[in-house]
């Protein structure tokens, strides 16, 4: 009964977006998912997310949820029939809750000066951008997954983001694997399971997505 009329607004190259389809996945629900247009914002985002005007939107038996790990949460607590993403001890929930936020603050806003900028702003954004993984990468230590042997809400929060890694190296000339070798082997490990796999864009269509990008916004 819960699966009924699930409709998810999403903008592929969205890394946000990415992680409600891996949590929906995980989940096995059965979903429509719609494109939204950034420059022709539909009625239906607006009608359903009307503070921010951004995806991802859940829309579940006509109710909507916004924001991407709040939206993953609101899965994982509707279907739970399988397993919990989120751990069962409190306060490992906390410490997910806390690096899923530290995600969202730095990971997205930093990688994009890799990519968008040039000269000693992008060598900072490097910079930046490569301590934060490796802070992160310090908290996985010789696990295999975030949440040590399973695949969990940390791990949902995080890959979407390597969907994008080759555009990072390839515009800001920088190896991740060298930096972060531990990371990249998480990052392999997670695309081998089918709800990673089929929920990620390919990374050279993410990096042709954001040279079009570039290109049409003035920043080469």
């Amino acid at each position: 009964m819960a699966e009924n009329n699930v409709v998810l607004l999403d903008f592929w190259p969205s890394s946000y977006g990415m992680r409600v389809k891996i949590a929906l996945a995980e989940k096995g629900v059965s979903y429509e998912c719609k494109q939204e247009d950034f420059q022709a914002k539909s009625s239906l985002l607006l009608e359903m997310n009307p503070v921010h005007k951004m995806i991802p939107v859940l829309i579940h038996n006509g109710k909507s949820i916004s924001e991407s790990l709040n939206i993953v949460e609101y899965i994982d607590d509707i279907w739970n029939h399988k397993y919990s993403l989120l751990p069962s001890d409190p306060y490992k929930r906390s410490q997910a809750r806390f690096w899923g936020d530290f995600i969202d603050k730095n990971v997205y806003s930093i990688g994009k000066r890799v990519w968008t900028v040039k000269g000693e702003e992008q060598e900072l954004g490097k910079k930046q951008f490569i301590e934060c993984l490796k802070k992160l990468e310090e908290v996985l230590g010789d696990n295999p997954y975030f949440g040590g042997e399973n695949f969990g809400y940390f791990d949902v929060a995080l890959v979407p983001f390597t969907s994008w890694f080759y555009t990072y190296e390839t515009f800001g000339n920088l190896s991740i694997e060298a930096e972060c070798p531990k990371l990249v082997a998480w990052a392999k490990r997670c695309i081998e399971k089918e709800s990673v796999a089929k929920s990620l864009p390919h990374p050279h269509k993410i990096y042709e997505f954001a040279l079009e990008y570039k290109q049409r916004h003035g920043f080469e």
